[in-house]
């Protein structure tokens, strides 16, 4: 099936947590370390980032620090458990450093 677009639908927050996340990684040794080992990595992560960029009205409101913040509580409250390390107990943090 070459050539068929594919689409994938993300809520309106999980669009802007992960717009945050690759702004933050892209040029860090931490996504480098993936994306070198497989070169055509870059085109996806490319087009995604940038769709997400060019959507996302918040990257640029005075509010992005608060309105994250807020997203990213809602998105942990629907996660539960799921992706939490063993033993971790309390909320998940992230910080700037990818």
């Amino acid at each position: 099936m070459t050539g068929d677009d594919v689409i994938i639908r993300l809520t309106h927050d999980q669009a802007l947590v992960l717009s945050d996340r690759l702004f933050k990684v892209v040029g860090t040794g931490a996504l480098d370390d993936v994306v070198n080992q497989d070169r055509a990595v870059w085109s996806p992560l490319h087009t995604i980032s940038g769709v997400l960029e060019s959507t996302l009205e918040e990257v640029f409101s005075p509010n992005y620090d608060s309105t994250l913040h807020e997203v990213r509580e809602r998105l942990l409250d629907q996660l539960g458990d799921l992706g939490r390390p063993p033993g971790h107990e309390g909320r998940d943090s992230v910080s700037g450093n990818g």
